[in-house]
C-alpha cells in the first residue's frame, strides 16, 4: 500500500490517520462522558488525567489530516454515482468533524486554562476540581460532544450503507487493502 491515496484508493497515511483517529475519539467520548457523570472528585481527576491528553493527541491528529489533505495528498474521487445531496452531505460531515474536534479541543483547554484544574488534575497543584458549569467553555463542550455522536452515527451510517446496500468497495478502501473501486 502507497502512503499517498491513488485515483481509486486512500493511501497508508491517510487510512492511519482515519483509524487512529477514530479510536481515539470513541475512547475520549467515553472518557468525557463518563468524567461527567463521576461525583468523586479523585475518580474525575483521574478520568480527566487520561481524557485531556487524549484530546490534545485528537487535535494534533486533525491539524496533522488537514495539513496532510491540503499540502500533500489528494482524496480519491466517489465511488460510482451518488445522489448531489449525498455528495454534499458527506463533505459537510467532513468539514464538521475538523470544525466541532478544533472546537472541542479549544473549549476543552479553555475550561482546564480558566478553572486551574489542568494544575490539579497533572499534580501540580493540590485541591479539588472545579465545577466546569461555572466556565463558559463548558457549554459549547458539551454540545460539540453530542455534535461528535451525532456525525459518528451519520458517517458510520453512511459507510455501512456503501458496504451493504449499495454493496461498493467505499468501505474497503478505507483500510489497509485495497479496494478494487468499482
Amino acid at each position: 500500500m502507497a502512503l499517498k491515496s491513488d485515483d481509486t484508493n486512500y493511501g497508508a497515511v491517510a487510512v492511519t490517520l482515519h483509524w487512529l483517529s477514530a479510536v481515539l475519539i470513541l475512547l475520549l467520548l467515553v472518557s468525557g462522558f463518563r468524567a461527567g457523570q463521576t461525583n468523586d472528585p479523585a475518580a474525575k481527576a483521574e478520568i480527566l488525567g487520561f481524557h485531556a491528553p487524549m484530546g490534545i493527541t485528537i487535535l494534533l491528529l486533525t491539524m496533522a489530516r488537514i495539513v496532510w489533505w491540503w499540502r500533500f495528498d489528494t482524496k480519491p474521487g466517489a465511488v460510482g454515482r451518488n445522489p448531489r445531496w449525498q455528495t454534499l452531505s458527506a463533505k459537510a460531515i467532513h468539514l464538521l468533524f475538523y470544525v466541532v474536534m478544533i472546537g472541542m479541543a479549544a473549549s476543552g483547554i479553555g475550561m482546564f486554562v480558566l478553572s486551574g484544574a489542568g494544575l490539579i488534575v497533572f499534580g501540580g497543584a493540590d485541591g479539588t476540581l472545579p465545577d466546569f458549569d461555572q466556565y463558559l467553555p463548558r457549554t459549547p463542550h458539551g454540545f460539540g460532544a453530542r455534535a461528535i455522536v451525532i456525525l459518528l452515527v451519520l458517517h458510520a451510517g453512511a459507510a455501512l450503507h456503501h458496504h451493504f446496500i449499495k454493496r461498493d468497495v467505499t468501505l474497503k478502501r478505507m483500510w489497509f487493502r485495497r479496494g478494487d473501486a468499482k
